[in-house]
């Protein structure tokens, strides 16, 4: 007989890593609360954040033991992504940038779609943007396309045993989660995509990784 005290494998791991970003971070998590579906674990990977990111959080960790937090040397956000997905548990692991925010049927949504299919490894797509539309051609930092034509890392659902056949996120500046499908691609995996707009990509802040970039490499 299974022991009543025995944790069950979440169904989702949701990977948040996060940079100096604590007064934003707190709406995300949030919004992960507010989920439909209780069914995940939150890894939280602090990229060595010099703000008050470990104080903020201190209250989720506390009254939630599905939030879980680690903070490494400052490495990267592809680095600290790939040490979160290592860390998971979950059949799923998903993502959720530390500025976005799920809309409350994010994760009851994708599972829906996942069980009524059981052969998804890959499921991406969704996303309603504020803001700004438009981000770097990850083929041409200086070339800006719209968000439309993109991959959004954030919207990404995979089958955690996927990441032992296609290896896990490549370090580049800019463009990994296209990368990231191109490995798919290349090895047979078949990238299924939704249109349920129910994850939130901010871009309202000028100061991101994209945005960053883009300014850097115009002319």
């Amino acid at each position: 007989m299974a022991h009543k005290n025995k944790l069950e494998q979440p169904f989702f791991s949701v990977i948040i890593t996060t940079y100096n970003r604590a007064s934003l971070l707190l709406r995300a998590i949030q919004s992960l609360m507010n989920q439909t579906e209780k069914n995940w674990e939150a890894i939280i990977v602090d990229d060595g954040s010099t703000d008050n990111t470990q104080n903020c959080i201190q209250a989720y960790l506390k009254k939630d033991k599905r939030v879980q937090y680690f903070k490494l040397e400052h490495v990267g956000a592809v680095a600290a992504k790939n040490k979160a997905i290592e860390l998971s548990k979950g059949i799923y692991v998903t993502f959720l940038d530390s500025d976005d925010e799920y809309k409350s049927n994010h994760l009851e949504s994708r599972k829906n779609i996942l069980l009524q299919n059981k052969a998804i490894q890959f499921l991406h797509g969704g996303v309603t943007v504020l803001g700004n539309q438009f981000v770097p051609d990850c083929f041409n930092y200086s070339k800006l396309i719209n968000i439309a034509n993109c991959y959004v890392g954030g919207t990404y659902f995979i089958k955690k045993e996927l990441f032992k056949s296609v290896g896990y996120f490549n370090y580049l500046p800019l463009g990994s989660d296209t990368n990231f499908i191109e490995k798919l691609q290349q090895a047979g995996i078949e990238v299924f995509k939704t249109e349920e707009p129910t994850y939130i990509y901010h871009r309202e802040e000028n100061n991101s990784i994209t945005n960053n970039i883009h300014q850097q490499t115009k002319t």
